[in-house]
């Protein structure tokens, strides 16, 4: 971690906040339709915090870099975006039912795909637990500026991710490809609310 910017995240770490949550992780590789069923979930009146890593480069593509220069130094970019990661999860109520597109364990996965050491984001990634883990399957691939990965990429992404989690003990749930509202469906009838 960046000293300027990974106090929150050494004190928490010191603290390790690691019981279980209330928070609900929806993960995937790109085009899974995350975004699609948190905001969906949002709609119907649920607490949700949106990726990360997708504000953070539109933010960046509206000052005028290009994804190119968003993501050239890639272990800086992973960086940032695991710190971010760190610094919202560590504002949340302990108690809140929350869904989460992605989480601080996300980057181990993105780590991994980069061929970087997964040590620092795997620390870190204990400093919370969560209720419940829910790894949507891919849809058809819909390229923009952002999602620029060919689809062998996206695979391995998708594997790193459960392994990620697994790892960390969760079981997770897997999500098939169906309709926006069935698969929130699911994932509220698993959550057993």
């Amino acid at each position: 971690m960046n000293r300027n910017r990974g106090g929150i995240a050494r004190s928490l770490l010191r603290g390790q906040r690691a019981n279980p949550s209330r928070w609900h992780v929806i993960t995937g590789a790109p085009c899974s339709g995350k975004t699609t069923a948190i905001k969906h979930l949002q709609g119907l009146g649920y607490d949700v915090v949106h990726e990360v890593a997708r504000a953070y480069m539109d933010e960046q593509l509206q000052q005028g870099k290009t994804i190119q220069q968003v993501r050239g130094d890639e272990l800086a970019f992973e960086r940032r975006i695991l710190e971010k990661n760190i610094q919202i999860e560590s504002c949340l109520s302990e108690g809140a039912f929350i869904f989460l597109d992605r989480a601080v364990p996300d980057s181990i996965a993105y780590f991994k795909l980069a061929g970087f050491d997964p040590v620092e984001p795997l620390q870190y990634s204990r400093m919370f637990r969560y209720g419940k883990i829910f790894l949507f399957e891919r849809l058809d691939f819909q390229p923009d500026a952002v999602r620029i990965d060919p689809e062998e990429k996206l695979e391995a992404l998708e594997n790193f991710l459960l392994e990620s989690y697994q790892g960390l003990g969760y079981d997770v749930i897997r999500v098939p490809p169906l309709q926006v509202e069935d698969r929130v469906a699911l994932v509220l009838d698993r959550i057993k609310m």
